[in-house]
């Protein structure tokens, strides 16, 4: 019999039966269970160590992750305050850059605003330059039309000489337009003492027979100018030796001035003989330049003249000056006497002046003693 709780059951009950049955059926499946869970266990037993070094690695993986994410996370924040720090830097240099942008556009500007005022004054000096050109064009022009007429070229000719004069010579030393006593009048005549006398210098310019010389571009027109500059020059020597040179009251010579160097250098290169025809009809040919050497040389030739005619004064003059010399001698040696007489009272009147006092002192001292033999002293010299 068994009991199972209040109740109790006998062994052969078919109910106790299938319940040992069925406890039986468990226990056979537990242990083939258990069989079966041995041998898979040995067969598993790899695959769990397998399935361990996975977990560690797993768990490595995961540890490296968290580590990764540190890192990422510290990388994160270095790019961070990099990045912070590379933007200052960036506005830094930016602001750098439109500062030295700004000065240097406010420099372009300060040198652009001060290259237009250069270029404004170099207009305004470029625009004075044309005014004095159209000016001086105005004047070649005048120029041309006085030396394209004879009466005004010959007026040019005078001025130009008279100039000359002016600056060489003492207002007293030479006259303009001077009439001789032929009735012909010169240019100028210059008041050159005897030897030589006065010499008359006249203005001649042949530019009709230069002009023509230079504009000849054939050897015909070439001869036909130069014995037109020939036929020109010999006439004005001629005019000049029969006009100017009077014997007894003008130098034997006279001086023709060309007021062209131009001219003048072309007869010197080209037209010897023209020269030589005025030696020999001592007509002696000047230009400007010349015509002032010449004329400094005269200046010279006045001086040593009036110095010769101020001789006699000035040797009168010396002569008085050495009367007067003498008589301040004299008188200074009169004076140096007085010196002397007066340097003499002096002295005797500080010895008066001293024995007076010694007096006065022995008045106040009541020595009368002493100053009885004095007084009988004096009484005695004084008769």
């Amino acid at each position: 019999m068994i009991r199972i709780g209040n109740m109790v059951v006998a062994w052969n009950d078919p109910l106790v039966l299938i319940v040992a049955g069925v406890v039986l059926a468990v226990l056979g499946l537990l242990l083939l269970v258990l069989r079966a869970a041995g041998r898979s266990a040995q067969s598993t037993e790899p695959l769990l160590r397998e399935m361990g070094w996975l977990g560690q690695r797993v768990q490595s993986l995961s540890d490296g992750q968290e580590r990764l994410a540190g890192g990422l996370h510290h990388v994160s924040e270095a790019q961070a305050v990099s990045q912070t720090a590379m933007l200052q830097v960036m506005e830094q240099r930016l602001a750098e850059v439109q500062r030295q942008m700004g000065e240097s556009l406010q420099g372009n500007s300060v040198r652009t605003a001060r290259s237009l005022g250069d270029l404004h004054q170099r207009l305004e000096t470029i625009d004075k330059a044309q005014a004095n050109i159209e000016k001086l064009s105005g004047n070649v022009l005048s120029l041309q039309d006085i030396l394209s007429n004879k009466q005004t070229r010959g007026a040019f000719g005078e001025i130009q000489l008279h100039d000359i004069v002016l600056k060489a010579l003492p207002a007293d030393a030479y006259t303009m337009q001077a009439t001789l006593s032929n009735g012909k009048r010169a240019d100028c005549l210059i008041h050159l003492p005897n030897p030589p006398g006065p010499i008359v210098i006249d203005s001649k310019f042949p530019l009709e027979a230069y002009e023509a010389l230079r504009r000849a571009q054939t050897p015909a027109e070439m001869e036909a100018a130069a014995r037109l500059l020939r036929t020109s020059v010999r006439a004005h020597i001629k005019a000049i030796s029969e006009k100017y040179i009077l014997e007894g009251e003008t130098a034997d010579g006279a001086l023709m001035f060309l007021p062209s160097e131009a001219v003048y250098a072309e007869l010197h290169a080209n037209f010897p003989e023209l020269i030589r025809d005025g030696f020999t009809a001592r007509v002696w040919i000047v230009s400007p330049t010349t015509c002032m050497a010449t004329l400094n040389t005269m200046r010279a030739v006045l001086k040593d003249a009036r110095m010769r005619e101020q001789a006699g004064a000035i040797r009168r003059e010396l002569a008085e000056l050495y009367k007067d010399v003498q008589r301040l001698g004299d008188r200074v040696g009169n004076l140096d006497r007085h010196f002397g007489q007066a340097a003499k009272d002096i002295e005797e009147i500080k010895i008066s002046s001293e024995k007076a006092g010694k007096r006065a002192r022995r008045l106040d001292n009541f020595d009368f003693e002493e100053l009885a033999p004095e007084t009988a002293q004096m009484i005695g010299a004084a008769e």
